[in-house]
């Protein structure tokens, strides 16, 4: 075990609005965060899959824990773990999910690993740090922090409005997934205005201005890529958005940059570029990004379909 690790106590159970990184976190710092306070919540989104961060920080709140959400480094990454807190960061996801909160546990500056951590035991998550910190870019280098207050209070926060900033991001996702739009754009503006380059929530507000077919997605996902070069989210957001106005050039364009970025992260896009070059008469790359859709996502529920469009491409 490294000199620079913590351990953090075994969590199983957990629910949409009660993450098992928040979980975790919490239990470490003596909380037992009541999971059916947390199911009751949930009866309010119940179409969603995934989670919903912020309802696991509010209601860690609740429970006598404070928070940050801040943009981050590796060496402030590794004060924060130093300093007895284990941090919560924002991760790429894999298959069909888009991005996970992990707990870091701890770092090995001899092996130079970041330590995740794994709620089974017996088993360390190390990952290179160089590979973590790549990873890291992708969502803007987020960092959750949950503490007992008086720890947090001892935790210098250099820019608060940047702080606030980024909890308003996550505040607007869980605004956009009670199906409060116009909320969430409000939500995601004043971000916005605190902070101009935060690079989330102006992706962010690109994905809702794309699912409401507006063009102004295009300057808010630019915006986003100027703030962030490895904003994997605002590249894919602007193929999508191309794809849906048949712009095959844009969108096979902003596809690539996501791909080249991480091509293990979302499996879907590999079917929407593979659409983009069928509709450009590009059939063998087509082919090629399908087999690979089904690469990257094994489960799924199209796999008849797209199994016959390559066997005809």
């Amino acid at each position: 075990m490294s000199e620079h690790e913590l351990l953090l106590p075994q969590v199983t159970e957990e629910n949409i609005c009660l993450p098992l990184a928040i979980s975790a976190v919490s239990k470490y710092w003596n909380v037992n965060l009541p999971i059916s306070e947390a199911k009751e919540i949930a009866k309010k989104y119940p179409n969603v899959r995934g989670s919903i961060l912020i309802e696991g920080i509010e209601l860690a709140e609740r429970h006598g824990l404070g928070s940050l959400i801040l943009h981050s480094t590796i060496p402030e990454l590794k004060k924060i773990i130093d300093m007895g807190i284990p941090p919560i960061v924002i991760l790429p996801g894999l298959y069909e999910t888009v991005q996970h909160a992990s707990v870091i546990s701890g770092y090995d500056d001899s092996e130079k690993t970041i330590i995740h951590y794994i709620p089974q035991q017996d088993q360390i998550g190390a990952i290179p740090q160089k590979q973590f910190e790549k990873l890291w870019q992708e969502d803007g280098m987020l960092m959750i922090l949950l503490a007992p207050p008086d720890i947090i209070s001892k935790i210098h926060v250099e820019n608060k409005s940047k702080e606030k900033s980024n909890r308003l991001c996550f505040v607007s996702e869980k605004l956009n997934l009670q199906a409060k739009p116009d909320e969430a754009i409000k939500s995601l503006k004043e971000a916005i205005t605190l902070d101009a380059s935060n690079s989330t929530a102006l992706c962010l507000l690109g994905g809702i201005y794309n699912e409401k077919n507006l063009a102004e997605c295009v300057s808010y996902y630019q915006k986003s890529i100027d703030s962030n070069k490895k904003c994997y989210l605002a590249y894919r957001g602007l193929g999508n958005y191309y794809l849906k106005t048949k712009q095959y050039d844009k969108a096979e364009s902003n596809y690539s940059s996501a791909i080249e970025i991480n091509e293990s992260r979302f499996g879907p896009i590999y079917k929407n570029r593979g659409i983009v070059y069928m509709s450009q008469n590009k059939n063998k790359q087509a082919k090629q990004d399908f087999e690979n859709y089904l690469k990257y996502s094994p489960n799924a529920k199209d796999k008849a379909d797209i199994l016959q469009a390559i066997k005809e491409l």
